[in-house]
């Protein structure tokens, strides 16, 4: 049966069809393709005489038909921050109404009685959804570290006349029906760049080709049959493939450039995508949620009411923080808001005092409000800087060349850094032994690794601790250092190997950043010192990842990088031990 066929059949079955011309403009084809439509269902015995349904078209659409519905609500919503921290994104209210709630209304409206929620982060909020709709809960512990094809292939078994469903949409009108025709995805009449799919005349939804605009992608769709059941087998294998990790779930249908399903149009923009929180503002001004702890915050640090604080934008989520970027008073500013697990992890109060000895020395980004206690922090938004790039060694030498200059200076606070106690007490975070078989040995020869450190002479002062590429802001006025966090009094010759770490650095490459900071030249025990602190840095990032895993933080290759620099510079400053025996 051809799509416009099936519309019309669907048409017939919710309304009464007393008008080909209504039922054209209902449904936004010529009037032509209506009345040909119409012909071909009376002559294969869908419709009689009369234009109404037969029994065997009754039969047809009850196979059909939609039995169930799966609701995706697992995600953090990171870019709803800040009211992220507080609710999650299905729990949204617009119009006074949670936005997962009214979708579980309509689905129930349209008779759909059998309808399961995915959730992950904040899943207790969706709770009392199984007593007062009888919604079933399927719980994705892999949120933070999949994307909803993850989430969805948890419901695989479920995905056979369903309606696929996200859950941070706002629908004016009711987008479910008793029933339906076909497969199908929604799609906007509108064209967007950030779209991968192109509605074509024949209703089918095509890739869209390198920088041309498509449909906008709604996300609800439909399935039913042999379609639904090549849809499982997608979401099955893709879910079993690491590379589908970050997809969204709509990868599962496409076969090479097209679809399986077809494309279904959203008329009147009806539907409205909630993935922000100035989206939501626009649709819902008086939205109770719109009354942030977060924001209140930032007005009151400013003396604006919240609706003064204007162009909210998540920020990439950091290894520690999440952050959002807003404009108040005509400039930009940055509001950090520390991630899982910090409290225990940073001294709030020690890294407030940091920033205490090094204000207005032109070093850091402009702190205009920092809480000891919970860490919040609001900083002026640097425009028209990049993050260093690690391979690029002119970019490099002028980091480590700035970062020796703030060495020089001498800053002081009244606490220390305790690398090796710091090992200690990340591993003391884990509720379970560490994922590496060898990871005892590796704890030993690297603490064997102080006697040698301890043993050298140090300049010692403040030490940033993580001076890594990101942290270091480049532009046409100069260098700034931000994230203050883990740093204290130190041997400032351990931010060399903090920076080699993070680039995930080659030997060779080591090499040449130490010689960036000493141009002059490095002795060899003040490498085989970096080579110690590299080995000692790589365990004690390994175990800040091993913590962060437990917690559902995951970071990859990183995490296993991090634990070979331990074991392999470990081994380097062995060979350099063994060098200089030989040489008597």
């Amino acid at each position: 049966m051809k799509k416009t066929e099936g519309d019309i059949l669907q048409y017939i079955a919710e309304h009464s069809f007393d008008s080909q011309r209504r039922a054209a403009e209902d449904l936004g084809y010529a009037l032509g393709s209506v009345n040909q439509a119409r012909k071909s269902l009376q002559e294969d015995g869908m419709l009689d005489g009369d234009g109404k349904l037969t029994r065997e078209a009754r039969e047809w659409l009850e196979e059909k038909r939609p039995r169930r519905a799966v609701i995706l609500a697992a995600g953090t919503g990171m870019r709803m921050v800040p009211i992220n921290q507080e609710v999650s994104k299905g729990m949204l209210e617009v119009k006074g109404e949670p936005l997962a709630e009214r979708l579980i209304r309509q689905l129930l409206e349209a008779g759909i009685s059998e309808i399961y929620v995915v959730v992950g982060f904040m899943k207790e909020q969706y709770e009392y959804l199984m007593d007062q709709y009888g919604v079933e809960l399927i719980v994705n512990r892999e949120y933070e570290q999949k994307n909803n094809l993850c989430s969805l292939a948890k419901a695989v078994r479920y995905l056979d006349n369903a309606y696929v469903i996200p859950c941070d949409l706002w629908c004016a009108g009711n987008p479910f029906h008793r029933y339906e025709t076909y497969s199908w995805y929604l799609v906007g009449e509108e064209l967007h760049y950030k779209s991968n799919v192109l509605l074509n005349r024949k209703g089918e939804l095509v890739r869209v080709k390198p920088a041309e605009p498509g449909n906008r992608m709604i996300g609800i769709a439909y399935l039913e049959g042999e379609t639904a059941q090549r849809v499982r087998e997608c979401l099955l294998r893709m879910n079993r493939e690491p590379q589908y990790e970050d997809c969204f779930w709509e990868e599962s249908l496409y076969d090479k450039q097209k679809m399986l399903v077809l494309g279904k149009i959203d008329r009147g923009n009806e539907i409205c995508e909630i993935n922000t929180f100035e989206q939501l503002r626009q649709l819902d001004s008086n939205s109770s949620q719109l009354d942030s702890r977060v924001l209140r915050l930032v007005a009151e640090t400013f003396a604006v009411k919240p609706e003064a604080v204007k162009d909210i934008q998540v920020l990439k989520k950091g290894m520690t923080n999440r952050s959002f970027r807003f404009r108040c008073k005509g400039r930009p500013y940055i509001m950090r808001i520390p991630g899982e697990g910090t409290g225990q992890m940073i001294n709030r109060e020690q890294e407030y005092q940091v920033y205490r000895a090094i204000q207005n020395a032109q070093i850091c980004d402009d702190v205009f409000y920092m809480n000891p206690e919970n860490g919040y922090k609001i900083t002026e938004f640097l425009e028209e800087v990049h993050n260093c790039d690690p391979e690029d060694f002119s970019e490099v030498k002028a980091c480590m060349q700035f970062l020796r200059r703030f060495h020089e200076k001498k800053f002081k606070v009244e606490h220390t850094f305790d690398l090796f106690g710091q090992i200690e007490f990340y591993e003391s975070l884990w509720a379970t032994p560490s994922v590496y078989r060898d990871y005892e040995e590796t704890k030993k020869h690297v603490l064997s690794l102080k006697a040698y450190i301890d043993s050298q002479e140090k300049d010692w002062g403040l030490t940033h601790i993580d001076a890594v590429p990101d942290n270091f802001l480049l532009s046409r006025e100069g260098i700034r250092l931000i994230d203050w966090e883990y740093a204290g009094m130190q041997d400032p010759h351990l931010d060399i190997a903090m920076f080699a770490v993070y680039s995930m650095y080659t030997r060779e490459q080591v090499e040449r950043l130490i010689d960036c900071y000493f141009p002059e030249g490095a002795g060899r025990p003040v490498r085989k010192k970096i080579y110690c602190y590299i080995a000692a840095a790589g365990l004690l990032w390994s175990n800040w990842c091993e913590y962060k895993r437990q917690l559902g933080v995951e970071f990859g290759e990183y995490s296993l990088r991090q634990y070979r620099f331990a074991k392999e510079y470990y081994r380097v400053f062995q060979s350099c031990e063994e060098e200089e025996r030989a040489d008597g």
